[in-house]
């Protein structure tokens, strides 16, 4: 009875251990004329991850109560032992909030499942390696059936892996996934998707990935991809590539894809509109390095982060900084009220955010515009956000974690919480699975969800206009179904108010009617310059049902358009064409382009393709001729080794600007021909200090890939090894001098940089200019005494405690010692040589020592030993010399003029033109460091001074 009445009791505690508690009412910031409200919370569900939203209005949710268990101790955290769930969660009586929850699914199979789509009878969740249909057969809102409809997704288990489906105006499902490949992936027809980089870890299933992959269409995709299907599980086709891992995607209904993409821990997330085919930037071309790999001397985090100034990625946007962004949503409805119609919805579920643009249509791309912080839990941004700050534990404004934003039937938003003081790293701290769900509405006035009937045609065109994406997929599939009898009602809302709604008429008209009827109902849209958006989702519709003969014509007319973002879409539509198809309408889209807009140069760049060699001499012959800015761009996005020559000369224009000139040299290094290595060789001679400079970083960085084999590289007289590792150390220095990286990430920089005879020196150039945060002193302290440049250790002494220089040397003591002069000779070879000569040993950087005994006695001597600052002998005092470039050098100056010439502690000599040095600064004391930062003793003293003495 006792055994069994403490069973009873312990499960009784366990259960309130994990039974969430309700929390306390969390302070929410948003607009004057909007309102928040707790739709619903645990023990409803938990752990929320996405959300869609019925006919009904229900909102169902994928929980990832199970999250991670490798990393978080399933006896101290909320576990389901049968797998994560899907609940539907309802609000009955009509109050605002939610009520009741059932359980859906629970899957053994579903491991924090990270997206979900519900249409109809068929709800569709995304969990790596899965895509799986479930069907409720019955409607008692249970899963009858399972499919997996597509398998082969890497991300097991992890966060960066398969995200939510959603539907597009076209009807086809769209989704996306990170970046934890490789992704081997084949559809329901045998079409092989092939695709990975060179990113592993962060699971214990992700351990084998790699770039350069070819799918069966030809083409190599990497990193995070942009997807999308048919319902019935073929035509799967990649929209977009190079991502991290960007966590939801949504299509508004002009076709448009929009983003967020969360960064490597330094500053540079990202929300932006996705063209497609792009390529995001966040790793190599080919996926086989990183974009850190691949960043200069001399660019800042955004741009090396997502490749911002190389040819074949796209813009990558809005720089949100520091964070872990999550859902989006495009708010489509009026609900929030008709200012908030096209409002763009980005969760920032480490920055406690949502944030909120007004897209606007900006050459053939979008301009973003100012971002809001439409809700947040915190009346104070921290752009210096790091995910792991302890801190955050004790304040509950910390733990609202967005981790989902979407617009219900009703016109309401609606926002996921995941609730824990960390996000990210694959961890948790919330043990309970807390979990809640916040309403926004207008001030003042009550939304409720609408009566959708699909049953009839009113009620079908109702559902069709309904800001939820895939609710009115089910009003447009249902429409499909009327057939003819639906047409006048569909094409009355060409004239609707709302340009989102003309937007879906225009794709489900492409389905309904014959292409002879279609072509003459859409032709004035696309001529309507007013409308530019209207005229992309007639040419999208058009290019989904064309025949491919008619799809041609149609491009052929409207390539001379004068909107932007339609030849940006014919470019796009080129990119599989056969190359006679390609060749006319190509040269006439070039014609048009004016060499403002990076999106427009991207599209036509996508639609050349490996064909650059073949375009490239038809373009002499263009009528006007191309203007010398539009050559200069489509050298540089082309790259034809036939280029190399007019790029070459670009580079060593001394009257054109020193960007002008590293745009060339960039393009240069992107001509994967013996000629382009040939001459970047001959730049790294240029008189021209920043060409020379930059034609060396790219020399010691394409010998290890591009260019591997164009080269014989040891004769070049380069010291290539050298270069590469300073353009590293540079790289380092800007993550230093961004103070909105987290104070964590600088300071392990710090550290690693204060080890390294580079790193180490160039630190100090930061700290000789006080441009160093206090917050890196410690750390830089504790390891800078480590490194193996004497030079280094002898500078830090001017800014930090040396280890052991507390200690006290009695001179008279130490002369009283007999000493061994051969015993002084290893002391001296081993300490003292490499800056000084005696007799045949040594260097002749620092005095001479051989003929010292006329100068000193021995108590002298080692009173100069022991106090080396006390007396520097002319010509041997030390500088610290910073340049423009971020460089620093430290010895003695032996030439001041035109050029300055420092030679350093190893006999080598560094010039540097005057106009480019910053700061130089005279060491306070002697190059020589005290025996206690030699490591000797006081009977090393006594043999080397014994030693020298009879030399």
């Amino acid at each position: 009875m006792t055994r069994y009445f403490s069973s009873i009791l312990f499960l009784f505690l366990i259960s309130l251990f994990f039974e969430p508690q309700p929390q306390d009412p969390l302070k929410l910031y948003l607009p004057d004329d909007l309102e928040v409200s707790l739709w619903a919370e645990s023990p409803l569900f938990y752990n929320p991850t996405n959300m869609d939203v019925d006919t009904r209005g229900r909102i169902w949710v994928t929980e990832a109560v199970n999250y991670r268990n490798y990393n978080n101790d399933t006896l101290h955290h909320l576990h389901h032992q049968k797998g994560d769930r899907v609940m539907i969660l309802e609000d009955t009586d009509g109050d605002g909030k939610a009520d009741a929850s059932k359980v859906f699914v629970q899957d053994k199979d579903l491991v924090s499942p990270l997206g979900i789509a519900v249409l109809g009878n068929q709800v569709i969740v995304s969990c790596a390696p899965n895509l799986i249909l479930y069907t409720d057969e019955d409607g008692d809102d249970k899963a009858d059936k399972k499919e997996i409809l597509l398998t082969g997704f890497g991300g097991k288990d992890h966060d960066h892996s398969l995200h939510s489906v959603v539907t597009g105006p076209d009807g086809k499902w769209y989704f996306n996934v990170g970046n934890a490949g490789p992704h081997n992936v084949r559809d329901k027809a045998g079409w092989n998707l092939r695709s990975g980089s060179v990113y592993t870890g962060g699971s214990p299933y992700n351990t084998k990935n790699e770039g350069n992959q070819r799918s069966d269409d030809g083409k190599v995709w990497v990193g995070g991809l942009q997807l999308c299907i048919n319902p019935d599980g073929t035509g799967l086709r990649v929209l977009g590539h190079g991502f991290r891992n960007s966590y939801e995607t949504a299509i508004d209904s002009y076709g448009d894809m929009w983003q967020n993409d969360n960064d490597d821990q330094v500053v540079t997330c990202r929300v932006t509109w996705l063209m497609e085919g792009g390529n995001a930037g966040f790793f190599s071309a080919d996926g086989t390095r990183y974009w850190n790999a691949d960043q200069r001397p001399g660019q800042d985090m955004f741009t090396a982060h997502w490749h911002q100034e190389d040819p074949g990625f796209i813009p990558a946007g809005d720089n949100t900084g520091a964070g872990s962004p999550t859902g989006v949503a495009v708010n489509e409805g009026d609900g929030l009220g008709e200012k908030y119609r096209g409002m763009l919805l980005s969760a920032e579920a480490g920055r406690n955010v949502i944030f909120a643009y007004w897209p606007k249509p900006q050459g053939a791309g979008f301009d973003l515009g100012k971002k809001q912080h439409l809700l947040s839990s915190v009346s104070q941004d921290d752009e210096a956000y790091y995910w792991n700050d302890a801190k955050h534990r004790s304040d509950l404004s910390k733990w609202f974690r967005p981790s989902d934003v979407m617009i219900g039937t009703d016109g309401a938003m609606y926002v996921a919480d995941w609730y824990d003081p960390v996000v990210g790293g694959h961890q948790m701290k919330d043990s309970t699975g807390y979990g809640r769900i916040y309403r926004i509405t207008p001030k003042g006035k009550t939304l409720r969800a609408p009566k959708i009937d699909l049953s009839t045609v009113e009620g079908q065109l109702a559902a069709f206009q309904n800001p939820a994406p895939n609710v009115r997929a089910q009003g447009q599939q249902a429409l499909l179904q009327q057939g003819s009898a639906a047409i006048s009602g569909v094409r009355a809302l060409l004239q609707s108010s709302n340009p989102y709604v003309r937007a879906r008429a225009v794709f489900l008209l492409g389905k309904m009617l014959p292409a002879n009827v279609l072509l003459p109902t859409l032709e004035p849209l696309l001529k309507n310059t007013q409308d530019e958006r209207l005229a992309i989702a007639s040419f999208r519709t058009l290019r989904g049902v064309l025949p491919a003969d008619q799809l041609l014509a149609l491009c052929t007319q409207y390539a001379t358009s004068a909107m932007p973002m339609l030849r940006r879409e014919i470019a796009i539509a080129m990119r599989d064409q056969p190359w006679a198809n390609r060749q006319p309408i190509l040269l006439t889209l070039i014609k048009q382009y004016d060499g403002s807009n990076a999106w427009e140069l991207e599209a036509i760049g996508m639609a050349v393709g490996e064909d650059a060699a073949k375009i490239w001499p038809l373009l002499q012959n263009l009528t006007p001729a191309l203007t010398e800015a539009v050559w200069r761009k489509l050298a540089w996005r082309l790259h034809p080794a036939a280029a190399v020559d007019q790029l070459k000369n670009w580079a060593t224009a001394a009257n054109s600007s020193a960007a002008a000139r590293q745009h060339a040299i960039t393009g240069l290094a992107y001509v994967k021909d013996r000629s382009a290595a040939e001459a970047m060789l001959a730049l790294s001679k240029s008189p021209l200090p920043d060409v020379a400079e930059q034609a060396k970083y790219w020399l010691a960085f394409r010998q290890t890939n591009d260019w591997a084999n164009l080269l014989e590289w040891q004769t070049t007289g380069l010291n290539l090894a050298m270069e590469k590792k300073m353009a590293q150390v540079k790289a380092q220095r800007e993550r230093l001098l961004n103070l909105n990286i987290a104070t964590a990430e600088r300071q392990n920089t710090a550290g690693r940089m204060a080890k390294d005879s580079l790193g180490g020196q160039m630190l100090i150039g930061l700290l000789a200019e006080n441009k160093l945060s206090k917050d890196l002193y410690e750390v830089i302290g504790k390891n800078i005494f480590e490194n193996q440049s004497l030079a280094v250790r002898i500078q830090a002494g001017n800014y930090f405690k040396r280890p052991g220089s507390d200690k006290a040397w009695v001179i008279p003591n130490i002369a009283a010692q007999a000493g061994s002069v051969a015993k002084g000779k290893k002391v001296f070879q081993n300490s003292c040589a490499n800056c000084h000569k005696a007799g045949k040993i040594g260097l002749n950087i620092g005095p001479d020592l051989t003929q010292i005994k006329n100068k000193f006695d021995r108590v002298s001597l080692l009173d100069a030993i022991v106090n080396p600052s006390a007396g520097i002998v002319f010509g041997y005092e030390a500088w610290t010399v910073n340049t423009t470039e971020g460089e620093s050098a430290f010895g003695f100056i032996v030439a001041d003029g035109q050029t300055l010439v420092i030679r350093d502690l190893l006999g080598q000599q560094h010039a540097f033109p005057a106009n480019k040095v910053s700061k130089r600064s005279k060491q306070p004391g002697s190059l020589m460091p005290d025996p206690s930062a030699l490591g000797l003793s006081e009977e090393d003293l006594a043999n080397v001074s014994r030693f020298l003495l009879e030399l």
